[in-house]
């Protein structure tokens, strides 16, 4: 059964029409403990149908450990975006940790259109300080599918890690990682942690969280 109805899939057609470079998905799933993972596997598949210049793979993340060790997947499900044709392309930084459903689909389809176009929408002074980074950052932005804010957050945080190779910036499903959601105690959604001591409730503007990655 379909995930998405035809009107759904007429409008992320047109979407992805705007896509420019290839872009591959890397889904990591386990057959132990991880009910989303099915469903994950089919968003992609649906989604790569409508684009020739998308595609997806599906590994196990038991039986793919040097794969899952170069991405630090050590979850799932799990989506690592790539810019390229195969699991050889560019890493990017953007991870998807938990079923990308709901307003996260949204998500989804905004990180393959910027990996694939380039066009970050961040202000020149974000671009130029993002750029010059000389330490590691670490985004873990705390969504539910429910949540319309939680985007937004999303959003900022990968077009982020397409500034700088030093950000790795993930959506976390809060409510499929009930242990990492009671380690960074997120009571609400969305709650960006950055190197696992800073954090940020809500919506943040680009401002905020530029200042929360200077403290890091």
């Amino acid at each position: 059964m379909s995930l998405m109805d035809d009107e759904t899939k007429g409008k992320v057609k047109e979407a992805l029409l705007e896509m420019e470079e290839p872009v591959h998905i890397l889904i990591f799933t386990s057959k132990d403990n991880c009910p989303m993972c099915d469903d994950t596997v089919k968003i992609a598949k649906e989604v790569s149908e409508l684009a020739d210049k998308l595609t997806f793979e599906e590994l196990n993340l038991e039986s793919s450990k040097d794969i899952a060790e170069r991405f630090k997947v050590d979850k799932t499900p799990a989506m690592v975006l790539l810019k390229g044709k195969d699991r050889n392309g560019s890493y990017m930084g953007i991870r998807f940790f938990g079923i990308p459903s709901g307003y996260e689909f949204t998500s989804l389809l905004d990180s393959i259109l910027t990996i694939s176009h380039g066009n970050v929408g961040l202000s020149d002074e974000a671009k130029e300080y993002l750029r010059n980074l000389d330490k590691d950052v670490h985004m873990q932005v705390f969504v539910t599918p429910t949540c319309p804010y939680c985007p937004r957050s999303v959003v900022l945080a990968h077009h982020m890690a397409l500034m700088s190779d030093r950000i790795t910036a993930d959506m976390i499903e809060a409510q499929e990682f009930p242990e990492l959601s009671q380690k960074y105690q997120v009571m609400g959604v969305p709650r960006t942690v950055i190197n696992e001591v800073h954090h940020q409730e809500g919506a943040a503007p680009e401002n905020m969280i530029l200042d929360l990655i200077r403290k890091a």
